[in-house]
């Protein structure tokens, strides 16, 4: 059965055990083209192992993962990635002893036949600087352009691996949790830069912080127990009554 050109990512009945524990059981998950989509749900429910498999971290004990209709179930994570898929926030390209100009210059080289000659002199590698700092503009980090990646707040360090990730210009981009350990300010600060980054391309994010998911998700898939609880947009899934036992209540208890 063909994929619909609608939606990007398609699981079909993916499962996964470990040594007989069924961590996730059948699901089928659909991810809408240029929209954000939301993974959630209490501890446990299978968040982690959900995305680490669609992410090719690990592979299904059973099923089918693909991506623009195409089967990529038994690709590595490099592959899917040269593919338009990338995960955020777990890439390589940032290196806290390069200034965040320098950084972003490393991502771009991806693009080039190039890649990753540090030995050539830094004119060799000036073409690349006008889009480097576009991408520094894009996720508000031109007062920062030539400080090193190790001196930045970490809201700000977030910024920089998410304008590394643009620098590969995926398709689709997949976040973890992208919100752990911020305060407030760059909460929404990192809220607006995924809002805007979005823009273009198509979003799946695991993340706990439930006004977050409620403020940017079109689409939000509660997970219990490895298996599909309920989906919808938010004011779907927060009047859900099985919802609200499972994950909000815990959530607000």
């Amino acid at each position: 059965m063909a994929m619909n050109d609608d939606y990007v990512i398609e699981t079909r009945d993916m499962s996964k055990s470990f040594r007989g524990f069924m961590a996730v059981t059948g699901v089928n998950l659909r991810v809408r083209r240029n929209t954000i989509h939301a993974l959630i749900g209490p501890n446990g429910a299978g968040k982690t192992t959900c995305f680490n498999l669609i992410t090719k971290f690990l592979q299904p004990s059973s099923g089918q993962i693909l991506l623009n209709g195409r089967d990529v179930t038994r690709l590595k994570p490099a592959q899917v990635a040269r593919r338009g898929m990338v995960r955020s926030f777990q890439i390589s390209s940032v290196f806290p002893h390069l200034t965040v100009l320098e950084n972003l210059r490393v991502a771009l080289q991806r693009k080039m036949n190039n890649s990753f000659h540090f030995w050539r002199s830094d004119r060799c590698l000036d073409q690349l600087n006008d889009r480097a700092r576009e991408l520094i503009a894009d996720v508000g980090l031109a007062e920062f352009e030539g400080a090193l990646a190790a001196e930045l707040p970490y809201g700000r360090k977030r910024g920089l691996e998410l304008a590394t990730t643009m620098a590969l210009e995926p398709e689709v981009m997949l976040l973890d949790e992208p919100m752990a350990g911020m305060g407030t300010e760059d909460i929404q600060r990192t809220a607006e830069l995924i809002r805007r980054v979005a823009q273009g391309r198509t979003v799946l994010m695991v993340e706990h912080n439930i006004n977050v998911v409620a403020d940017l998700s079109d689409t939000i898939t509660v997970l219990q127990r490895g298996e599909i609880l309920a989906e919808g947009s938010y004011a779907e899934i927060s009047s859900n009554r099985d919802v609200i036992t499972a994950y909000m209540g815990s959530e607000h208890e």
